[in-house]
């Protein structure tokens, strides 16, 4: 069993808090499964937001050996992906969601965004068309180091946004955890710019599984759960959804002032 340190609410959001990064990881991927097991026992299929990142990595190791799960049923979309970036290029997400996830198991459909659409606006209008489709059942969301959902960054969260799918304008601090995480070989190489999910398209997913390991996310994590619900940190908002889960290891809980 898992070695859970402790459980808590953090507004509406339920916090748990385990030992390492797998561990957090594996608790992560179990309830997410329990979630598709139950939408596809109710509805006859499932709908998934999937995030990716090297944070995910232990997640979705876990999330594709989930037993009695029928993988015909479900559909599978991603939070976002860079603009102007092919799907070949070693960072694009699609890439990422096909080898770890698409290629692995067995899915009724992977939606893919694509960020080298010749038209990246009506791209973003026809992601968001088959969002709106039916229920999200499950949105499976990091936190970026600058407290981003999707590409969510400070400067361009909008918790009111109009639309469900938008291109935005990565900042600084984002574009260097790309290069820290080992994507880019440095930030003149990164992306400008990406198509997201919005904060309001995040939210209204019926349930959140937001798995947030690793020490390089503990000021975020702090911010997310103690500071103020503002777009200055942007996950500050999953505490308004009543069926948000978050999954810390001791890592990314250790800036948290609590017992």
């Amino acid at each position: 069993m898992p070695s859970l340190i402790k459980t808590f609410q953090a507004g509406a959001m339920q916090v748990r808090v385990f030992s390492s990064k797998r561990e957090a990881s594996g608790a992560a991927a179990s309830a997410a499964a329990a979630i598709l097991r139950g939408a596809i026992a109710a509805r006859g299929r499932a709908r998934m937001v999937v995030s990716t990142g090297n944070s995910q990595l232990d997640f979705i190791d876990a999330f594709v050996l989930a037993p009695d799960l029928d993988w015909s049923a479900v559909e599978a979309f991603h939070l976002d992906e860079y603009a102007g970036m092919a799907m070949t290029h070693p960072a694009s997400f699609r890439l990422w969601l096909k080898t770890r996830l698409a290629d692995r198991v067995p899915l009724r459909a992977m939606h893919y965004l694509n960020g080298d659409a010749p038209d990246v606006e009506a791209e973003c209008r026809r992601y968001g068309a088959l969002l709106a489709g039916a229920p999200i059942d499950a949105g499976f969301i990091g936190i970026g180091e600058n407290g981003h959902i999707g590409f969510n960054d400070p400067p361009v969260a909008n918790f009111a946004d109009p639309l469900p799918v938008k291109i935005v304008r990565l900042d600084e601090a984002c574009r260097r955890q790309q290069v820290g995480e080992g994507h880019f070989a440095g930030i003149s190489t990164v992306p400008e710019c990406a198509l997201s999910l919005t904060c309001p398209t995040i939210v209204g997913m019926t349930n959140l599984i937001c798995c947030v390991p690793e020490l390089r996310k503990a000021e975020a994590v702090r911010d997310t759960i103690e500071g103020p619900i503002s777009t200055t940190c942007p996950a500050s908002i999953l505490r308004t959804h009543g069926r948000a889960q978050l999954f810390l290891d001791a890592d990314s809980a250790s800036m948290l002032g609590r017992d």
